[in-house]
């Protein structure tokens, strides 16, 4: 594994919404500079996700040096500042975590109230509002923005080929929406790697990633299919869920560039043990 490097590199602004290519990106301590920063909660304060709101893969996403810019189908573009003025806190639920968030805009709220046809608002995650790694993976330090539980998720470009393969299919990797995108090792190898180094930054990949419903959710037309999940659990089964790619820490900032070198420092027992 030589020739290992950093094929693809995905930023994610808001939470569950359309990614964004880059070739070159700050790490900042939560993850991906601006990565999950914003998010979108119902009226009782729960996140929103396309498990619920498939709709949501419809709307894209475009960062500028100053502006969050958001597009849909039939609307007008929404522009939000990188910066949010401090607007009302609101405590708001990512699963089992409560995360001090802040209101964006009266604007923002009709603008996405309107296309997914649910009252819901947008909120954004201060820097002051640090959201800790569960601890059983994750040491205190850790901390992540408004993902679902870790700041980088991390795939290998050949396993995405061989899991096609098995499918007779050509899913684009934005289906399973990893940070980090690895070629040149074998497919599936990420599930023995526990220590690596990308670039200059180190990571740990602590546990693999189960996946729910959203990968199965065609991200150009919000429709959503059986595969790739019945092919998973064909293939990538352990303990009733299935798995897909590795959740991964950071242990400095940084800049990350398509092209760096990845080292493997220390790999162990294959998670999931298939």
């Amino acid at each position: 594994m030589t020739n290992l490097m950093l094929r693809d590199i995905y930023v994610y602004p808001v939470k569950s919404l359309a990614g964004i290519r880059v070739s070159s990106w700050s790490v900042a301590a939560s993850g991906l500079k601006y990565d999950r920063k914003w998010m979108l909660i119902d009226t009782d304060r729960q996140f929103l996700s396309q498990r619920r709101l498939p709709k949501m893969a419809l709307i894209k996403t475009v960062l500028t040096d100053s502006e969050l810019i958001l597009s849909a189908p039939g609307m007008d573009n929404l522009s939000l500042s990188l910066e949010p003025k401090t607007g009302e806190i609101i405590n708001s639920t990512i699963w089992h975590d409560q995360v001090d968030t802040l209101a964006v805009s009266d604007e923002a709220d009709r603008w996405f109230s309107r296309f997914l046809q649910i009252e819901c608002r947008l909120v954004y995650q201060p820097d002051t509002a640090i959201r800790p790694v569960n601890p059983a993976f994750a040491k205190p330090e850790d901390q992540a923005a408004l993902s679902d539980g870790f700041p980088f998720l991390l795939v290998s470009e050949n396993s995405l080929l061989a899991l096609n393969d098995a499918m007779q299919l050509d899913l684009p990797m934005l289906r399973f929406r990893p940070n980090l995108v690895v070629s040149g090792c074998e497919s599936y190898a990420e599930d023995t790697w526990r220590d690596i180094t990308i670039g200059n930054i180190g990571f740990r990949l602590p546990k693999p990633c189960s996946r729910c419903s959203v990968p199965t959710i065609d991200p150009e037309t919000g429709k959503t299919g059986k595969e790739p999940l019945t092919t998973l659990n064909r293939l990538r089964k352990w303990q009733n869920k299935v798995y897909f790619g590795q959740n991964a820490l950071h242990n400095e900032c940084g800049i990350l560039s398509v092209g760096d070198s990845v080292h493997i420092n220390l790999i162990g027992d294959r998670q999931p043990p298939l």
